[in-house]
């Protein structure tokens, strides 16, 4: 049964939950798709004729014509296509056309009005969505020119999110013979949302991509984990407080850096004594808790995904972007052994996710120098990379022996202030 994201113009669909993926094929996965990625090019370049029509069409009659609409939406829903294949999101060999059917799919909606205004200057409008997509890994997914350069740079860089959840699939596929929940979904919803910016880029759609990881929950669900972020927080963001934002973090980061010291002084005392007992003694568990959550407070605050100044201290329910950290349990003495080395995967998805962050902090600083608010879905997508960095610097502290999740995904983590 098709699962697709709440009601937009452009939508993602995953017609198929299977994880299972074919090694040889995963194998050679790049060199099986050469024949497309010369396809997604002269595809590309036609479409890009055809959405300068489109955009002569919105400015005179406000509507795009169906007949042109429809080649540009083939063309988008089969990069869209080729993107699932290629970053392993999807198994199936996809075909040439963009016909509906594939598992990871986007319906479009027909031709509806648009602004005449925001058509003319569309392009303009889109750099923010489009800056965002690229950290996602997800803005070649429907560029019209240079598909090839562009999809073989990303996967061999691992650029964006999309590309790093890729070569981690990879090498998954590979040993397991199936691909990890997680980094198919965070590949889904970065493709989903390259789509949108895509539709709204090449006038499919007046209607802004949304970045709200509730894009996301229709097909992926966040597991229970010992690290929860709670929200009580709101959009509001004093102007001038934005403004000044980096000088009135200096205090915080001198002290970030002496706590950091003494941090990583506790998680060397703390490695042994899980070795020997498979449990981190509670005080030494206590002031990593507070660590971490401090420093998910200061990134909140830093990067415009929370409203107030933070404290010092760390504190349990003292900010409106915080952390719940269930008390010391029992982990596995080997992956304790080996935690560094276990970690690498999740360090290479939280370095992505921190470019993501970034691009959130100055899209949201703009927005909010200019309406005293914070967008939801930009607020949403910061803390669902915060909670994958709390998760992550947890389990690195040895707080947790469970890995971070990396689906950009809240579920019901609001709560009332």
């Amino acid at each position: 049964m098709a699962i697709a994201s709440p009601a937009r113009p452009i939508r993602l669909v995953i017609r198929d939950d299977d994880l299972r993926r074919n090694r040889p094929t995963v194998f050679f996965r790049l060199l099986l798709a050469l024949p497309h990625l010369v396809w997604l090019t002269l595809w590309g370049a036609a479409a890009s004729i055809v959405s300068f029509v489109l955009w002569l069409a919105v400015l005179i009659e406000g509507k795009a014509p169906a007949s042109l609409h429809d080649f540009v939406a083939g063309y988008l829903r089969y990069a869209t296509h080729l993107s699932a294949y290629l970053f392993l999101a999807a198994d199936p060999y996809p075909g040439f056309r963009g016909r509906p059917g594939y598992p990871v799919d986007v319906e479009i909606d027909p031709p509806a009005a648009q602004s005449r205004l925001s058509g003319l200057v569309r392009m303009v409008l889109a750099l923010p969505a489009i800056l965002l997509a690229a950290s996602l890994g997800a803005g070649f997914t429907w560029s019209t020119s240079g598909g090839f350069y562009l999809v073989i740079v990303a996967l061999a860089t691992s650029s964006g999110v999309a590309g790093a959840a890729a070569l981690l699939a990879w090498f998954a596929i590979l040993a397991l013979g199936r691909e990890p929940r997680g980094l198919r979904d965070v590949t889904a919803y970065a493709l989903g949302y390259g789509a949108q910016t895509g539709g709204y880029a090449l006038l499919l759609t007046g209607r802004y991509p949304s970045s709200d990881p509730a894009l996301a929950e229709t097909f992926s669900e966040l597991p229970e984990h010992p690290v929860r972020i709670v929200i009580t927080d709101d959009l509001e963001r004093p102007r001038l407080i934005v403004l000044f934002r980096l000088l009135l973090v200096i205090p915080h980061f001198a002290w970030l850096l002496l706590w950091s010291v003494a941090a990583l002084v506790a998680a060397v005392a703390a490695w042994p004594a899980a070795l020997a007992t498979g449990r981190v003694p509670s005080k030494l568990h206590l002031f990593l808790a507070a660590y971490v959550r401090y420093v998910l407070h200061l990134l909140a605050f830093v990067h415009l995904v929370g409203r107030r100044f933070p404290g010092f201290t760390g504190l349990a329910n003292s900010y409106g972007i915080d952390l719940e950290i269930d008390p010391p349990e029992r982990q596995s003495r080997w992956t304790t052994l080996f935690r560094l080395v276990l970690a690498f995967p999740a360090l290479l998805i939280g370095a992505a996710l921190g470019g993501v962050l970034f691009v959130v902090a100055l899209l949201g600083w703009f927005s909010a120098v200019v309406t005293g608010r914070m967008p939801q879905g930009l607020r949403n997508l910061g803390v669902s990379c915060l909670r994958y960095g709390a998760q992550l610097d947890s389990y690195l502290l040895l707080l947790t022996d469970r890995y971070p999740y990396a689906a950009p995904v809240l579920n019901s983590v609001f709560k009332s202030g």
